[in-house]
């Protein structure tokens, strides 16, 4: 199958009745603080299925061409042996989870990935290593990949950890568009997750990130055991950020066999898929303006799942069979399934 284009399709005018006061507010820059409470995200969480997609592509279309979607491609240019404990994750050097320290990718392969996806049709190319943060040595070599991703025309996101001063005005002069640095999930569940990285680190982080002018990509897990009133709560802070992120990628936890969740879960599923559909509503709303992505379990999900994700207002999917360590739809699957449901990409 050819490369999948981009798509031509036009947003649509605010239909003037179409968005809820709240949804109003959340794109208002005179909106008073917080802009949504977890109460008002719960209260979009608890209205009937039809109602919460009905407001939810109402939104969608106030703010976006309705079946477009933005393509990213996420490699790993640093696996394994990070000293973190995030109960969901591989990489983790403590957990038993199979995933072993590799070096870090040389420069022409990180090249070589970005132009395959590149050719597969997509648009951001973004780059994660498995770091509490990065050493300024470990940075240096990550800058000539931006650069050079940059130079094929491609986004560029990064993903790298907690920055210090100074690191991110240096991603940011070598072409860096996007940092990645997701808050998990609630504050209140947060201690149930994560116990080596406060959740005031990441806040520093993405602060740090916001003051040199790149654009945050930030957003969370769920399916981890938390409560629907931990959900809401955790797109309220995203939506609450000022401004919000422009990329907000909702995971659906892929547990791996090794991990502490995976061994708390054992491998069932702590989430319905109609709940899951329901985040993606939810999160659409309270932030109109923002990209909405399908991140980690779409393979899980299936199709029937997505497309209703779809309708709710996702708008961005990583894109390639693979997703730092665990496993993705292939990209023949992806261009099917847009082409069951007529979509395009942005």
């Amino acid at each position: 199958m050819a490369a999948l284009r981009p798509s031509t399709e036009p947003m649509l005018d605010d239909p003037p009745s179409a968005c809820t006061a709240p949804a109003r507010a959340a794109r208002s820059p005179r909106a008073a603080e917080p802009r949504w409470s977890a109460d008002a995200v719960m209260a979009l969480f608890d209205l009937p299925f039809a109602d919460l997609m009905f407001r939810a592509q109402q939104v969608h279309r106030a703010h976006h061409a309705p079946n477009a979607v933005q393509l990213s491609t996420l490699v790993s240019i640093k696996t394994g042996g990070c000293p973190e404990d995030c109960g969901y994750c591989p990489q983790a050097a403590r957990h038993h989870a199979g995933v072993d320290n590799e070096a870090m990718l040389g420069l022409d392969a990180v090249l070589d990935a970005a132009r395959a996806a590149k050719e597969a049709g997509a648009t951001r190319f973004c780059m994660g290593a498995a770091w509490r943060g990065p050493k300024d040595r470990d940075l240096a070599p990550v800058l000539d990949m931006v650069r050079g991703v940059k130079a094929l025309g491609l986004e560029t996101c990064c993903t790298l950890g907690m920055l210090k001063d100074g690191q991110a005005e240096a991603l940011r002069d070598a072409g860096l568009d996007y940092y990645n640095h997701n808050l998990d999930t609630s504050a209140d569940f947060y201690g149930e997750i994560v116990t080596t990285r406060g959740r005031g680190d990441r806040l520093d982080t993405l602060g740090r990130v916001r003051g040199a002018g790149i654009h945050v990509c930030c957003g969370g897990i769920v399916g981890m055991g938390e409560s629907r009133r931990a959900r809401a709560a955790l797109i309220a802070e995203l939506a609450s950020l000022d401004p919000p992120p422009e990329s907000v990628p909702i995971n659906h936890l892929v547990q791996v066999e090794g991990t502490p969740l995976h061994a708390k879960l054992r491998g069932e599923s702590a989430i319905d898929p109609l709940e899951f559909v329901r985040t993606i509503a939810a999160a659409r709303i309270a932030m109109p303006a923002s990209m909405v992505r399908l991140s980690a379990g779409r393979r899980e999900l299936g199709e029937a799942v997505q497309a209703l994700c779809f309708l709710a207002g996702a708008n961005s999917i990583f894109y390639g069979d693979k997703l730092l360590v665990t496993g993705n739809p292939d990209v023949d699957a992806d261009r099917q399934l847009f082409e069951k449901l007529g979509l395009r990409p942005a």
